[in-house]
């Protein structure tokens, strides 16, 4: 990801969700270094996006997303997978994020691809009424290096 694709980027987030990063949050990520990548269809259309932070040796999902009209497809999987990959390459022990308590679809996601509910982080995030938990959760690179060997 590159600051010209930013508004291609904000333009998806708000698409697809109620609570949208703004301009901002997507420009200081960028600013801070944290490794972002775009994934384009055969038009050279943005269709999705990724966000991760290294803090020590995790990675921290920040945000990931697929354009509305590319959902149900299999992107979603393919960028989690490349989010994997990328931390595994750079020897991250474990893969953490936070999603919805109401996005059970995410939530199947990652489950599949092997990730555990770590904890409930109370009103974490905003809501039509309120505020929303998040689930944490975790994928363990290490456990999950086991498995393959």
């Amino acid at each position: 990801m590159h600051a010209d694709d930013i508004m291609d980027v904000v333009t998806i987030e708000q698409q697809a969700n109620q609570f949208p990063w703004s301009k901002t949050n997507f420009e200081d990520c960028l600013k801070a270094h944290n490794d972002a990548w775009v994934f384009v269809n055969d038009l050279d259309e943005i269709v999705g996006y990724t966000i991760v932070q290294r803090v020590v040796d995790e990675a921290h999902l920040l945000n990931i997303c697929v354009k509305q009209n590319e959902q149900g497809q299999g992107l979603g999987r393919k960028i989690l997978n490349h989010v994997i990959e990328f931390a595994t390459s750079i020897s991250s022990v474990l893969i953490v994020l936070e999603v919805r308590s109401s996005n059970q679809r995410a939530q199947q996601l990652y489950l599949q691809a092997g990730f555990n509910e770590m904890s409930v982080r109370k009103n974490y995030y905003p809501a039509k009424e309120g505020r929303e938990d998040a689930i944490l959760m975790g994928l363990d690179l290490d456990l999950m290096s086991l498995f393959s060997e």
